[in-house]
């Protein structure tokens, strides 16, 4: 049966409403630190209404940023269904995928690389691997990318660690208290990453010993639910990524001044330039991830005694284009 012309016309936007597309709130967990440039400056173009991501993404989607201080605590929001995606380290994202027998975590795509480093006293006390022997070294946080990397190390050097003493005291702590321990001459190195590689030296005299520039520092992850319920928008967002880190990479300067706007904004404080151009410099953008470079990370890990029921690595990375 035809439809009067008029009474069609009448239909029409009825018809029209019926073929939008639902809006979809996306949730993305990011961490107030440089490294987590991508995710700094998507939710620093959220926040002035120019989104980087919701330009990419459609009308129909909303961004909500969360940002967390640990690895952990992000992964632990993608098992609540509180976040769907996140920027993150890789020791807290292959403890995921371990614990959920590789159920719950993928990897979309690389973020950075570099950043990390061993820093030792500027007093000339620690010139060799040897001289760590009786030394106290901080870490981020137990079992975390640069707690494994430093144990793994100095396991390389001949030196006995273990996790309550050793040749070497390896003592987790947070990096804010890094940085006063080390200036109270409190601890004798530090392995962390930027910016705190870059405060240690410019605010109390420490020297680089080991520079990781090849280091995984930062990937993005997904939930396996979202990846399910929502795969083209999931490839969009993997997409966007790989097109802002792309422009990072030809705007440096652009970027660092978007970088350190979200970071004053998220921490409620003055991120020097000074800090944010010394810790550019040691970092490397990328959206690639390399699965054999994981397969190395949980051989480390290991080594020093984490990961020991660790399962083939082959669901962790996702085939969305």
């Amino acid at each position: 049966m035809k439809f009067p012309l008029p009474r069609l016309a009448f239909l029409l936007p009825f018809l029209a409403l019926g073929l939008r597309a639902e809006p979809i709130t996306l949730r993305v967990g990011y961490f107030p630190n440089i490294t987590h440039a991508q995710g700094i400056i998507g939710r620093e173009t959220t926040r002035e209404q120019k989104g980087w991501f919701e330009q990419r993404l459609g009308p129909e989607v909303t961004v909500q940023w969360y940002a967390y201080n640990a690895g952990p605590s992000a992964m632990e929001a993608i098992f609540a269904g509180s976040i769907d995606l996140t920027y993150v380290g890789p020791s807290p994202a292959l403890n995921a995928y371990l614990r959920s027998e590789g159920d719950e975590i993928r990897v979309l795509a690389g973020a950075a690389e570099g950043g990390a480093a061993l820093v030792v006293a500027g007093d000339g006390s620690i010139t060799k691997p040897a001289d760590f022997k009786g030394k106290r070294l901080a870490t981020p946080q137990l079992g975390n990318t640069q707690d494994v990397a430093a144990r793994s190390w100095l396991k390389q050097q001949g030196l006995h660690v273990t996790m309550t003493g050793g040749d070497v005291m390896v003592l987790p702590t947070a990096n804010p208290d890094q940085l006063l321990l080390f200036q109270r001459h409190k601890i004798d190195a530090v392995w962390t990453v930027e910016p705190w590689v870059s405060r240690l030296e410019l605010d109390a005299g420490g020297h680089v010993f080991l520079a990781q520039d090849d280091a995984i520092t930062t990937i993005l992850v997904s939930s396996v639910k979202f990846l399910k319920q929502h795969p083209a928008l999931a490839a969009k967002f993997k997409a966007a990524h790989a097109e802002l880190t792309a422009w990072i990479n030809a705007h440096p300067e652009e970027a660092q001044a978007l970088v350190r706007k979200g970071l004053s904004a998220d921490t409620h404080s003055n991120v020097p330039a000074a800090l944010v151009a010394s810790s550019w410099r040691r970092l490397h953008f990328t959206d690639q991830v390399s699965p054999d470079r994981f397969a190395s990370l949980v051989r480390d890990a290991q080594s020093v005694g984490f990961l020991r029921n660790a399962i083939p690595l082959d669901r962790m990375f996702s085939s969305a284009p």
